[in-house]
């Protein structure tokens, strides 16, 4: 089979890696792909969000199956556009992608079907929100309504700061027409733990659990971030609490989006939060996490590529779904100065040290190939994964394996995996 893989993240390399692994593949191409991509699948010159001439391309090289691992081509309607032309695609349509592209959508559904979710309040108007932020009480969280790169999402310690962050977003237009809307929530405590999960319109199989670092500094301070880090399994998600979320959040958030004739196939991703009145649903994307992925298809065995075949068809009952009985972290290395501004350019040092390395894993994120050397090209850079038989072990793998890499400006955190 040849499969088109859309996205250049490191989200989209563990992806490329784990389908290099099935027999059923004989070709991958990545569009745009990236540095360390490029040792897999041919990477291929293409904007992630240019999607006719993804699906040209797709026509052109007969291509059997295409992932789609960003959000934004999903928004767009790619894999409506792919199907129109007769081409197997894996992703939720551009109607089902709403779970992810509005959050004043995602939290209404959950109003609507009785999904445990943060009390809340929608504004188009910045004055009306600002009125509105004068009755509450401190820290709030401030969303933008659209996909922001995962950095929409603003904690607000007093009525200022949410003034501030209700101007950033709707009139300065920070996030641009993401900010069209505010989402004003009410602030959640507890852990924050992510379950990914496939699903086929009628069937889902959550994976396995993984919690990230979102903050760009030590012991979360500092700004939001796409993600500095994650592990898995989660120390604090235990059976009966999957139960739990089987039974009133996932199940539930796939019948409604039935019921609401958007229909889900794909990765769903809940972003939950444990907390000391239940776990509730802190967001929904639509696609494989980043940095979640790296740490969850390392536990992966078998064939991914047959699953999401399997969730396309609709016949994902069918299927058997296993994981390793190990751990896996993720630290991300990231450029100085993410996640406002970077520079890139800089030759990479230490990748030749991992050739043969069995427990560990490297993952480019934000990499380009400029002749023989691979250079920083964003502002997440690499993904170390170490796998270990314990978290503790696996977080020790994976800083073994940071010493060894070196660029101009790295900078990561120091304390990936303990929560």
């Amino acid at each position: 089979m040849k499969v088109l893989v859309v996205g250049s993240g490191g989200r989209e390399h563990a992806i490329v890696w784990k389908i290099a692994q099935s027999k059923k593949v004989s070709k991958i191409f990545c569009a745009p792909g990236n540095g360390g991509i490029a040792s897999l699948a041919e990477c291929v010159d293409i904007e992630a969000t240019d999607i006719d001439a993804l699906a040209d391309f797709a026509q052109k090289e007969q291509i059997d199956f295409t992932i789609v691992g960003m959000d934004d081509p999903l928004m767009l309607g790619i894999v409506d556009k792919f199907q129109e032309r007769g081409l197997k695609v894996f992703g939720p349509t551009k109607k089902a992608a709403l779970i992810e592209g509005s959050k004043a959508f995602s939290k209404a559904l959950m109003k609507k079907y009785n999904i445990p979710t943060a009390a809340y309040e929608v504004f188009e108007d910045p004055a009306a929100a600002i009125e509105y932020l004068k009755t509450q009480s401190f820290p709030i969280v401030v969303k933008a309504d659209g996909l922001a790169l995962g950095k929409g999402v603003l904690i607000c310690n007093s009525f200022e700061e949410a003034k501030d962050a209700v101007h950033a977003i709707m009139e300065e237009k920070k996030f641009g027409d993401a900010g069209n809307k505010v989402v004003i929530e009410e602030f959640m405590e507890g852990q924050e733990v992510s379950i990914l999960s496939f699903c086929d319109g009628k069937t889902i199989i959550p994976m396995v659990s993984a919690q990230d670092h979102k903050r760009a500094l030590d012991n979360d301070q500092g700004l939001n971030t796409g993600g500095m880090g994650t592990f898995s399994p989660s120390r604090i998600y235990t059976e009966e609490i999957n139960d739990y979320c089987m039974e009133k959040i996932f199940k539930p958030t796939l019948e409604a989006m039935r019921e609401e004739g958007r229909p889900f196939t794909g990765i769903l991703f809940f972003g939950l939060m444990i907390t000391k009145d239940g776990v509730k649903v802190l967001e929904y994307n639509a696609r494989f996490g980043d940095p979640e992925a790296q740490v969850v298809l390392p536990r992966l065995k078998g064939d991914l590529l047959e699953i999401l075949e399997a969730c396309v068809d609709q016949r994902l009952h069918e299927v058997k779904v296993e994981w390793e009985d190990h751990a896996a972290v993720c630290v991300v290395l990231a450029s100085g100065g993410y996640p406002l501004s970077y520079e890139k350019g800089y030759p990479i040092a230490g990748l030749e040290n991992f050739k043969d390395a069995e427990n560990m894993i490297i993952f480019h994120a934000g990499t380009a190939k400029k002749g023989d050397q691979i250079v920083t090209n964003g502002g997440r850079v690499l993904g170390v994964t170490g796998i270990a038989k314990t978290l503790d072990e696996a977080i020790k793998t994976a800083y073994q394996g940071v010493e060894k890499i070196y660029f101009e400006k790295m900078h990561y955190r120091k304390d990936i995996g303990v929560k």
